[in-house]
């Protein structure tokens, strides 16, 4: 069945499913707008990585509202949050939780009982991820990665949907230690908090000031979310586009045949196969948040650059040319071709990076 988008592949009830989740994104707009003003390509961002199942990195100075952001989305979506903050002296227990020895009052046993972190929710802010010791930071992985915490042997589900937003602040090196790439690949999105317009700015200071609270309204329940990244995944790509995004994360390999000379010159470390995987699952879910049941090139570029920024590494040469990962990753969706004839895709003209 097909639709005025030309949605050849979805069935009523995904045609049903997609419209409700268009209204549902502008009334989670129109809600998140009450408190947080502006950052709208961050939402927009922060909502694919959720209906994705994928998890971000958020990088942005103080004061840009990113925890407001979070608990307030948390709120719109009817989800538990949790904040986490991250210090030097933070151990993975304080996380994860711990098992305690209780007596039990019938039999005068001593059992061990789990008593669950702060992780057990379906949203978690890991506030200043980068301040707290790599010990402490590898125990959120098996969260990330399986939905699961083991404690003495034992497996703990975590709630769904699942959802990690760790935030760095990027001025501030002193006493923080830096995410290892390896974890770093496990975000899903990096994404960047800019500072407000001037107009932006002045609302801020406006409302904020006032002694008016405005209040969030729930948009969706966890049940409907998690049937929705159910169906993420049964949005189909056509061949071309899949060739696409491949090619995009293969040229950023410098041992690669098809890498371009630039990427040579620019890049010491490029991206792994799950560049290409979040590329697509990215692109599926920003192609269901603007009524699509199908994904496109253009969904795909739309969310290079928080997929591919912290998994396209620099090298010396360019980072002191003042060459960043995002200019590298501008200057290959301007390289590599998304025509196709057919299911092949177009050769195409690399060039010397322009910087």
């Amino acid at each position: 069945m097909s639709d005025a988008n030309g949605n050849d592949n979805a069935t009523p009830q995904d045609l049903e499913s997609l419209e409700k989740l268009k209204t549902a994104y502008t009334q989670i707009r129109t809600e998140l707008s009450k408190v947080i003003i502006g950052q709208d390509e961050v939402i927009e961002q922060l909502l694919i990585a959720i209906f994705a199942q994928g998890h971000c990195l958020l990088e942005g100075v103080p004061g840009l509202a990113k925890t407001l952001m979070v608990s307030t989305l948390a709120k719109s979506l009817h989800l538990d949050f949790s904040r986490i903050q991250f210090t030097p002296d933070l151990m993975p227990t304080d996380i994860t939780g711990t098992e305690v020895l209780e007596e039990d009052k019938s039999s005068g046993q001593r059992v061990f009982k789990f008593i669950k972190g702060p992780i057990f929710a379906n949203i978690v802010l890991a506030d200043e991820i980068n301040r707290t010791p790599p010990k402490t930071q590898a125990a959120l992985l098996e969260s990330m990665q399986e939905r699961q915490v083991t404690i003495g042997g034992e497996r703990h589900v975590l709630p769904a949907p699942f959802f990690v937003l760790a935030t760095q602040n990027p001025i501030e090196q002193e006493g923080t230690y830096t995410l290892p790439e390896a974890q770093q690949d496990r975000f899903m999105f990096k994404v960047f908090v800019k500072y407000p317009s001037y107009d932006e700015e002045f609302t801020i200071a406006e409302s904020t000031t006032s002694d008016v609270q405005p209040e969030v309204c729930q948009v969706l329940s966890d049940e409907a979310i998690s049937q929705l990244q159910k169906m993420v995944r049964r949005v189909p790509a056509a061949p071309h586009v899949i060739h696409y995004a491949l090619r995009l994360v293969r040229a950023t390999r410098v041992l690669e045949a098809e890498c371009p000379e630039f990427i040579r010159e620019a890049v010491s470390w490029g991206a792994g196969p799950r560049g290409v995987q979040y590329l697509l699952l990215g692109g599926k879910a920003r192609a269901m948040l603007h009524g699509r049941f199908y994904v496109s090139t253009e969904d795909i570029k739309a969310v290079a650059h928080p997929v591919l920024r912290h998994r396209v590494i620099t090298n010396f040469n360019a980072e002191s040319a003042g060459i960043t990962s995002d200019k590298v990753i501008t200057q290959l969706l301007d390289e590599i071709s998304d025509r196709t004839d057919g299911d092949e895709v177009v050769p195409e003209l690399t060039h010397a990076f322009a910087g």
